[in-house]
């Protein structure tokens, strides 16, 4: 628990930071949602790609911010990478977990779509990469089996999709936490009357 340095109450970070996770997931959905059903196509972008990128690190810059104030200003480096890698790691799972079941329950269409759109991009690389077709065509193999792990993936790869999630979200959250740490002031501000 934390203190809030304005007020006697004490506030539960971890709390905060689910929160806000839950509200930062439940953005990302909606987003992907409003783009899947305006112009399907523009998922398989890279400028989508990037542009989730932006809007992703814009959203947790703006979630840290916003959490870091709901406890009082302050945290320490260690207080702070903890609730900022809980607050990561809640909305990539959720937003995970929701990906996947819309492609295996909700839209089976979207993993075809997908699939068909990656292909194209990597035939594409491929034939501008080499003109030998025998090198081309062990692109496509391969990258047939990693794009059908990605739209179709088994608990395993799930799981193993998260791992991975978690060490690249710790240090970005380790980045965060360095960049918004806040200690608080030595000398506390005394009201004289």
């Amino acid at each position: 628990m934390t203190t809030n340095l304005n007020t006697a109450e004490k506030v539960n970070p971890r709390k905060i930071a689910v929160n806000n996770a839950l509200i930062w997931a439940a953005i990302n959905v909606i987003i992907f949602l409003l783009v899947y059903y305006a112009s399907p196509a523009t998922l398989a972008s890279p400028v989508f790609g990037f542009i989730s990128i932006a809007v992703g690190i814009g959203l947790a810059v703006y979630f840290t911010l916003d959490l870091r104030k709901k406890i009082g200003g302050y945290w320490s480096f260690r207080e702070a990478l903890g609730n900022i890698f809980l607050m990561f790691f809640v909305q990539v799972v959720i937003y995970t977990l929701f990906t996947t079941a819309f492609a295996k329950w909700i839209e089976p269409d979207y993993a075809n779509m997908m699939r068909e759109a990656s292909l194209n991009a990597t035939t594409r690389m491929a034939e501008a990469f080499s003109s030998d077709q025998e090198v081309i065509d062990k692109m496509i193999e391969e990258a047939e089996k990693s794009i059908e792990k990605q739209v179709n993936p088994s608990l395993v790869d799930l799981i193993q999709g998260l791992a991975i999630a978690a060490i690249v979200y710790f240090i970005g959250a380790l980045i965060f936490a360095a960049i918004f740490k806040r200690n608080p002031p030595i000398f506390a501000q005394v009201d004289e009357e």
